[in-house]
């Protein structure tokens, strides 16, 4: 039996045709590699090369041995070169859903990241509404999906991602623009568009709304961030957004107002449970976490509190 390393300083030998050439080759001593061969061809009973004038010829005994250990090489110049490409990502797919509020702005700068990381990697991404998720995970079309809420489904894990708040948008030259705050209550003065109680995000407000037993007029209804966002800019009404749609100026023309009341939220990203994740999955989901947890209120106001420090 020959070992791999036999294997590799028979292969230099063969290819360099002299022991120096051989032992610069493999980044090692000549004396090494002289020995070795001498130990293979004794402990074998076969010559493999012959010498004349410093150089290493092949024998015709050893041939079918040489052609043998070429194939051995091309069998891992392939592996080699298989590894190089799941690396890239190349022979992998990355199947990803996402409700639209976090697809907008942060399940793209999150895929940025990806492809940075994995250059080749192809990737399929479907914007899904909440209940098309389990339809997505559970018949293997995807391999996860961000979402703006857990649902109760023993077939689905939910795992964190990040908190989030709800915002007053108004268009430029409205009576509440230029405001740092504003309560439900002022909201309510003015029509409404998109608040639909059925809506997660819509259900805070609603029962804000009726805590405070408060009514309002909702004069369009539009269940996609986009859409409620280009109708305010448009002049026909304010609306409530969570902040993820509206993310680093990712829709300009509205302005963004704080809510006075509490409107914290919880999202998550959704995998079939017990399912394999592979580690581009895995890795859009730590990417994906750490954009949006950048914007949680607290880490937000702590990253303020540093800066101002320094420029002190």
């Amino acid at each position: 039996m020959m070992t791999l390393r036999q294997v590799e300083v028979i292969r230099a030998v063969m290819v360099t045709g002299t022991i120096g050439g051989a032992a610069k080759l493999l980044n090692v001593s000549a004396p090494g590699i002289s020995r070795l061969v001498k130990y293979t061809e004794r402990s074998l009973g076969i010559r493999f090369f012959h010498r004349q004038n410093g150089r290493y010829f092949p024998t015709p005994e050893a041939q079918n041995i040489f052609e043998q250990i070429n194939g051995v090489y091309k069998k891992v110049d392939d592996l080699t070169e298989i590894i190089s490409k799941i690396g890239r990502g190349e022979l992998s797919e990355l199947r990803i859903g996402s409700v639209p509020s976090i697809a907008q702005v942060m399940v793209p700068r999150a895929i940025e990241r990806v492809r940075r990381r994995y250059p080749d990697l192809g990737i399929d991404i479907n914007i899904l509404k909440i209940e098309e998720a389990i339809d997505y995970l559970m018949l293997g079309r995807g391999d996860c999906v961000a979402m703006s809420y857990r649902l109760d489904h023993s077939g689905l894990d939910f795992l964190p991602l990040a908190s989030g708040e709800l915002y007053c948008i108004v268009p430029p030259g409205h009576e509440l623009a230029g405001r740092k705050q504003v309560s439900a209550a002022e909201i309510v003065r003015y029509p409404l568009i998109g608040i639909d109680p059925n809506d997660p995000y819509g259900r805070i407000m609603a029962e804000i709304f009726a805590r405070n037993k408060l009514t309002y007029n909702m004069t369009i209804r539009a269940r996609f961030g986009t859409t409620v966002c280009a109708l305010v800019r448009a002049g026909l009404g304010i609306a409530i957004i969570d902040q993820f749609t509206v993310a680093h100026g990712g829709y300009p023309g509205i302005e963004l107002i704080k809510i006075a009341e509490p409107t914290r939220f919880d999202t998550y990203i959704a995998v079939k449970r017990g399912a394999a994740l592979s580690l581009h999955v895995e890795y859009f989901m730590q990417v994906l976490r750490t954009e949006m947890q950048a914007l949680e209120p607290a880490r937000a106001a702590s990253r303020g509190t540093v800066q101002r420090l320094r420029r002190k």
